[in-house]
């Protein structure tokens, strides 16, 4: 099963053997399904993005200093992982997984930097919907989507897995 939301839409692709192309509205907990998938837009990261977040919130040499970055592990400028997780959440908030409800976690699972970003990347995003969980007593379940952030190779740089409140609907 398949859903792809680019940015700014409310409705999705909603694609299995039964219903390929299907337009579906994810409003609640109760219309996600295992396996859905999600797709948002691209985003590209300039030298001066990178240089930016890390003087504020992660001032190392490999964010900061090209010639000194050139000396690290990472073998030049490369975004702090912190702001490959905000460009993440950023993604995430334009898809709307879960439609008009606000993104609320109970925390991050498998949260994993698994290649440098680079000045010129261009990011993009996709989820897949790994687990949905009910409540028995609350009037809301907890979904987990595996996020996956890809450059313009198509290489996966960032993993995260967030632990989500989502409303269900009313009875």
């Amino acid at each position: 099963m398949q859903v792809v939301r680019l940015k700014g839409e409310t409705n999705c692709q909603k694609t299995s053997a039964s219903n390929v192309g299907e337009k579906v509205m994810i409003e609640w907990f109760d219309d996600l399904a295992l396996g859905m998938r999600f797709k948002g837009a691209e985003s590209v990261i300039t030298r001066e993005d990178i240089k930016r977040f890390a003087t504020e919130f992660d001032p190392q040499p490999y964010h900061l200093d090209e010639a000194a970055a050139e000396r690290t592990p990472l073998k030049g400028l490369a975004a702090s992982g912190w702001h490959t997780a905000a460009i993440a959440m950023r993604l995430v908030v334009e898809v709307r997984p879960f439609g008009p409800h606000p993104l609320l976690g109970l925390g991050v699972d498998d949260l994993r930097w698994l290649a440098p970003v680079r000045p010129g990347d261009a990011l993009r995003l996709e989820g897949e919907v790994i687990e949905l969980i009910p409540s028995k007593t609350k009037p809301h379940g907890i979904a987990r989507v595996k996020w996956t952030v890809f450059n313009q190779h198509g290489d996966p740089v960032y993993t995260f897995t967030p632990i989500a409140i989502v409303p269900r609907r009313p009875a």
